[in-house]
């Protein structure tokens, strides 16, 4: 049977990093740090999230002179929709999972 898509357990970890803070947008270096996610599993994630319209994309000025402008994103309407259905999901399991202890 195959997995529904945005089920992996990297996308719940970077789905549960912004719903958090769902109105902020994050660096991707700052999501790596907080979910473990190496450069080259996050960044294409976040790349087809986008493209799913569960994320929003922009291109943010540095806070610096002299450096480049860098990519944040933060979760769209839909995106939100299913970080929170996840969040709900992870702890259904969690509860059936400790009713089996």
């Amino acid at each position: 049977m195959p997995r529904k898509p945005n089920n992996s357990r990297q996308t719940r970890a970077l789905l549960a990093a912004f719903f958090d803070r769902s109105q902020t947008w994050q660096h991707g270096y700052d999501l790596s740090k907080e979910t473990g996610l190496r450069s080259g599993t996050l960044y294409p994630l976040l790349m087809r999230l986008s493209e799913q319209g569960l994320l929003e994309s922009r291109w943010q000025e540095a806070e610096r002179p002299g450096l480049p402008p860098r990519h944040v994103y933060r979760l769209t309407k839909s995106g939100l929709a299913l970080a929170r259905e996840q969040q709900e999901l992870a702890a259904i399991a969690a509860e059936r999972a400790g009713a089996l202890a």
